[in-house]
This record gives structure tokens, sequence and C-alpha cells, in this order.
């Protein structure tokens, strides 16, 4: 049985989705506040639920009973209740799953971090490298996923990337390549290394198959809408200075993250594919889905 933490969150409810396609039984770990039109798919995909909250380490304990692997993809940085917050969430309720599922006896564990060439302190990237650790010292086999920036967020109009309207804001200058990185790959390679003796007690950089900069980005979705893009650029300097302002640790986070964009994120992946052979989406491909252009036939 493969628990999922964060079952109808923006990645967990893929990974569940691609758990079952594959027919591997899967447990999905929800609260009772969770949405109940995403707990309907969940339950129509033949995922089991079982309720729980990463804050209260008394639930974790059945949710974690008869389980061989866990995938924590819980994050408070999307969607957020009420009592939910990155020092909460990320990192004390993360470490809260941890030491439950050793507890219960799970072999294996796999977290969904993010990038290592992140090295900002902010309350996100503290709380991610401080469960990595707890992971690694927990005794369980484990995979450590350190995804780069997601297409389907940083490629969307809540962060800037108005495409609809042909509006888009880079933070910095534009020019530092990244590897964006599909959300569905993401839930690929945590299916995929679940079980993969390849991935046993292993931290994997991800990136997509191409490092484009975010005005290259630009430049793909003018290509394929046909239309010339409206530019705004957010300085450094201004990222530094909202992230010093920041109210609390989401607006810190988010600054750190933007200011970490603007110095590129470029993940050399030929060796990764060569050790999980799985296909990546391009900026390409994503620009033609969201844009609804259909692709060339070949």
């Amino acid at each position: 049985m493969i628990l999922v933490a964060g079952a109808t969150g923006f990645l967990g409810r893929e990974i569940c989705r691609q758990l079952t396609a594959q027919g591997r039984p899967t447990r999905g770990l929800v609260r009772p506040s969770s949405n109940p039109e995403m707990v309907s798919q969940l339950r129509q995909w033949g995922v089991e639920l079982v309720e729980g909250d990463l804050k209260d380490p008394e639930s974790l304990k059945p949710a974690c009973r008869g389980v061989s692997t866990v995938i924590s993809t819980v994050t408070a940085t999307r969607s957020r209740q009420p009592d939910d917050s990155i020092e909460a969430t990320d990192q004390q309720g993360q470490l809260n799953l941890v030491d439950a599922a050793r507890d219960a006896g799970v072999q294996r564990y796999v977290y969904i971090s993010l990038s290592g060439q992140i090295y900002s302190d902010d309350p996100l990237t503290r709380a991610k490298r401080m469960v990595e650790e707890r992971v690694r010292a927990s005794g369980m086999t484990y995979t450590i996923l350190r995804p780069s920036y997601f297409m389907e967020v940083w490629l969307s109009p809540p962060l800037g990337f108005d495409y609809p309207n042909g509006k888009a804001t880079i933070y910095g200058s534009g020019e530092k390549p990244i590897s964006w990185i599909s959300l569905p790959d993401v839930a690929a390679f945590a299916v995929h290394t679940s079980n993969a003796p390849a991935a046993e007690n292993a931290t994997i950089e991800l990136g997509g198959p191409d490092a484009l900069s975010p005005r290259e980005v630009v430049r793909i979705f003018e290509e394929i809408s046909g239309r010339s893009f409206e530019i705004q650029t957010v300085p450094e300097e201004a990222l530094r200075v909202q992230k010093t302002a920041a109210n609390n640790s989401l607006e810190e986070t988010f600054a750190a993250l933007m200011l970490a964009y603007a110095r590129g994120n470029p993940v050399p992946m030929a060796e990764t594919l060569r050790r999980y052979p799985l296909s990546l989406r391009t900026v390409r491909e994503y620009a033609r889905q969201v844009l609804a252009i259909p692709t060339p036939a070949m």
C-alpha cells in the first residue's frame, strides 16, 4: 500500500491518478475539510481514503498503518486552510509524518522537496532542507526529489505570466535559463522512483528537457499565439526589498523564490534520464496546450 500525503493537492492528485492507473494500491491522506469534488475524484479512481492532518500526529498513526511506501507532497504554499502555515505544515507537519512513517515500519519514503540550487534563507527552503535531513536520518529507504520551477505555476496568470491577455511579468533580467518542469512529469518521477532500485537513498534534481530563459519562453508563447506580449520586469533589488518587508512567511518565501528565478535554475538531465527513462514535456508543448493550439502532425 502506498500512502500519498496531500492527495487532494496540486501534485498529490496527479500522483494518485498515475498510481491507480498502474493498478498500484493507493491510500490518500485527506482532511475532513478537503474539497469534496477532489475527494470524490480520488474515490472514483479507486483510492482508499483516510482522514488525517499532518499537524495532528495522532491522526497519522492509522494513516501509516499497513503502508509500505509514503509519498509526501504536502505544502501550504498553494492551498491553505486557516490554521496552515509553512512553519506548521511544510516544516513541523512534514516532520510529524516522517516520524509516524518510521514508527509504523514504512519501508520507503518519497519526499517532494525543491531545487537544490535554491540557497535562500527563507521559511520554505529552511523547512524543506530540515525535512530532507529527517528523512535521511529516519532509517527508511528514501528518495528525495528536488524539482525546478513548475510550468503550471510559474508560467501561469497567478504568478504574472498572463498568456490569455498577452502579458508577462519577468523577475530579474529574464535572461538566466531555467529548467521548467511540468507537474505530471514530477508526478511520474515520484511514481517511478517509489519502487525503482536506482532511486534508493537518492536525492534527485529534476528539471525539464530544456533550460530556457523567461524571455525565450515569452518568445515561444508569442510565436505560438501569433501575438506580441507586453513584458513587465521586476528588478532583483525590488525583490530583495519585498523579501525584507514581507509581513508573513508565505510572502517572504515567494519573494525568495522570485529572486532564485531571477538568478536562473538550469538542471542537467541527461544522466537522470538515462537512469530513469521518462519522457519530459517541453515548454512549447505546454504553451500549445494552454493556448489550445493543436500540435502539428508529424
